[in-house]
């Protein structure tokens, strides 16, 4: 095989130290140089140097958790050429394994230009990315603990769920505060805390608070909940607060992205996190689709597929782009991805027609970002037209061509015998 990085080093990633050789295959010979480092910082900036005294810039490595993050900083501006591959591209052969033999195996696969390199953003959106995905996380804890309190007030006897359509709305809240109190109440307290506009009845409202059986134990369990929501609170909106500042540099490509249907402020900075916005990163919209977990998989054998299903890959991009997908089919202003839904769903149900929604969207992403192009897909005039209009106005359009070549002084047969020869498969009106 032809030697794609005539020097080309692999490097074995660990908590504590890494593993690094270079391979130099200007010799007809290979000729290896080892050499171990310890996970410092000034150790890996003494990782770096020795590439440099060995002019070598291409370093592969493997992406080994989060260990092989300090090690990329330290070479990110220094190295030209470093890529990180996803550890099943540069397995070693079992029964050949050590951390030496392992770096080694990596050089050798990386200098034939075999190896496949993982997408790692810029420094800005990896810091972007590491905040949406916290905030993420934060919500979803949020959900947790409302949904824990939820269902605490339903083993109390309380049924303030049934009566208010959020238990953390002003009305219920206040409420909920009097209930847990340790001061003893009556009707009038609970109906002091109601809110003028509130829907729900008063006779609803006791009703859902007459028979509550809370423990000491369970109100101050409840209590401890509902400090962590406001606790949550604060946290999640201080988070978004820093996600403006840093996403102020991509307020044109949010706004870029907001054109798309479904896709509102949140979702974009969501996606410009995960991908960025410079898509050369990605050899093709396949390769970004199968990055994110949105592209059917290949299992076949002896002319059997055994699987089509998507990869688990995308963890945080895939929901949001599903959400936007869901967006997208119901967004009145523009039917283009509802008819498309409506479409597959007959075919191939619900589930999958989302998630075919969802891989039409990021395609569609993909082609603006690198062309710059708004949105506007070829298609789209004949998927928001049914089909009965579309005939209509291809007979008036025939109708008036007709007319047309009548009055240039072309006879019916002259006519006829034009279209017979556009199309053999046209029979001769007579």
């Amino acid at each position: 095989m032809e030697v794609i990085y005539p020097k080309a080093c692999g490097v074995d990633v660990h908590k504590s130290f890494i593993v690094a050789v270079i391979c130099d295959s200007n010799s007809v010979e290979p000729k290896y140089l080892r050499k171990r480092f310890s996970t410092f910082n000034n150790s890996l900036i003494d990782f770096r140097n020795w590439l440099l005294e060995n002019d070598c810039q291409n370093v592969c490595m493997e992406s080994t958790g989060k260990y092989y993050v300090p090690v990329y900083n330290a070479l990110e501006g220094y190295i030209s050429n470093v890529v990180v591959a996803n550890p099943k591209w540069v397995k070693c052969i079992k029964g050949e394994k050590d951390d030496n033999k392992d770096a080694k195996w990596i050089a050798d696969l990386f200098k034939l230009g075999i190896v496949r390199h993982s997408f790692i953003p810029t420094k800005d959106i990896r810091v972007l990315r590491e905040l949406t995905r916290y905030l993420y996380k934060l919500t979803n804890m949020r959900t947790s603990e409302k949904n824990r309190f939820t269902n605490a007030l339903t083993v109390g006897n309380c049924k303030l769920d049934m009566v208010f359509s959020d238990i953390f709305g002003k009305s219920s809240s206040a409420i909920i505060n009097t209930i847990l109190s340790q001061n003893e109440f009556e009707d009038k307290d609970i109906l002091d805390n109601v809110d003028g506009r509130c829907k729900s009845s008063h006779e609803d409202i006791l009703n859902a608070v007459n028979g509550i059986s809370f423990v000491d134990a369970q109100k101050q369990r409840m209590m401890v909940i509902q400090e962590h929501i406001d606790y949550l609170d604060k946290s999640i909106k201080k988070i978004k607060e820093i996600i403006d500042i840093l996403i102020k540099p991509y307020e044109g490509y949010i706004n870029f992205l907001c054109t798309i249907p479904g896709v509102d402020r949140k979702s974009a900075i969501t996606i410009i996190s995960e991908i960025g916005t410079d898509m050369s990163q990605f050899s093709s919209h396949y390769r970004l689709a199968s990055w994110a977990g949105l592209a059917p998989g290949c299992n076949e054998s002896a002319g059997k597929k055994k699987s089509v299903k998507i990869s688990r890959a995308g963890v945080y991009l895939k929901p949001a782009l599903v959400e936007v997908a869901h967006a997208a089919v119901t967004d009145k202003n523009c039917t283009y991805y509802a008819n498309k839904y409506n479409v597959l769903s007959k075919r191939r149900g619900k589930k999958r027609a989302i998630i075919a929604i969802a891989r039409k969207i990021l395609v569609a992403i993909y082609h603006m970002l690198s062309t710059g192009e708004v949105f506007n897909p070829s298609d789209l005039a004949s998927v928001e037209t049914s089909n009965k209009d579309r005939v209509k106005y291809t007979k008036n359009n025939f109708l008036q061509s007709t007319k047309q070549l009548f009055s240039l002084g072309l006879t019916q047969d002259e006519i006829i015998q034009l279209i017979s020869s556009q199309n053999s498969n046209l029979t001769p009106i007579t």
